[in-house]
């Protein structure tokens, strides 16, 4: 479904991403992990077209993100770690707005069921400028949502989510595995990572240190994905 190979980034004399390659396969929740600096950031802007590699190739679905990459986005939803909004729109708008925009048809119907599953049916009609952080947080996962993409990245995603929200986003990316979408998750929550992910890709200084299945992590090594992670980059 996705393909990294051999793909650099140098930022002048910085090499961010040294030369890795990588799969996502369809219906599989990839988590993309390591220590701030490590390089995921830049990664994610790559695939998703924000950043082009110094070297290496890209494919979404047999598509090249470099050479298609109007294409390629069409299929890609992306929430940034530091993520944007129009704060003179209200929620409604918002999504209505990111509806149109991706030429989705009939979203009223899922405007209302997202608001009320994320709590915001009370507070979507209202501008975004009045949300709280966590609020703009789940607006953003639900503008994500309702394109129906190939593939989601999401950047921190919890970042900002009360408990109860975190839960169902949990719930909800198991849903969209479930319907084949793919998606990829960078986050420094461990404990989330090992729960919900099939696939666990370890970045240190650019390079990746590890790449393996989730259920594998105990029955090769014996240890827990915390373990792992942390003999990996100490």
């Amino acid at each position: 479904m996705l393909e990294i190979v051999n793909v650099t980034k140098k930022f002048e004399d910085k090499i961010a991403v040294n030369n890795i390659s990588f799969k996502i396969e369809e219906s599989e929740i990839f988590a993309l992990l390591g220590p701030n600096g490590a390089g995921k950031t830049t990664t994610v802007k790559m695939i998703a077209g924000l950043l082009l590699p110094t070297s290496g190739n890209i494919y979404l679905s047999g598509i090249d993100v470099v050479k298609k990459p109007l294409e390629a986005k069409r299929m890609i939803s992306y929430i940034p770690d530091e993520p944007f909004i129009y704060p003179n729109l209200t929620g409604r708008e918002f999504l209505s707005f990111i509806s149109e925009i991706y030429g989705i048809d009939n979203y009223d119907d899922q405007i209302s069921e997202l608001s009320e599953y994320f709590g915001l049916s009370q507070d979507i009609d209202k501008l975004l400028v009045t949300y709280s952080h966590g609020m703009k947080q789940k607006i953003l996962i639900a503008s994500a949502i309702i394109r129906k993409p190939k593939l989601m990245i999401f950047d921190e995603p919890t970042v900002g989510l009360d408990p109860i929200s975190v839960k169902k986003f949990k719930v909800y990316l198991q849903r969209l595995k479930e319907n084949g979408t793919s998606i990829l998750i960078c986050t420094h929550i461990l404990e989330m990572a090992e729960k919900i992910c099939d696939r666990v890709c370890v970045l240190n200084n650019g390079k990746i240190v590890y790449n393996n299945l989730v259920k594998n992590i105990y029955l090769d090594l014996n240890k827990n994905l915390e373990d792992l992670f942390f003999n990996l980059v100490e």
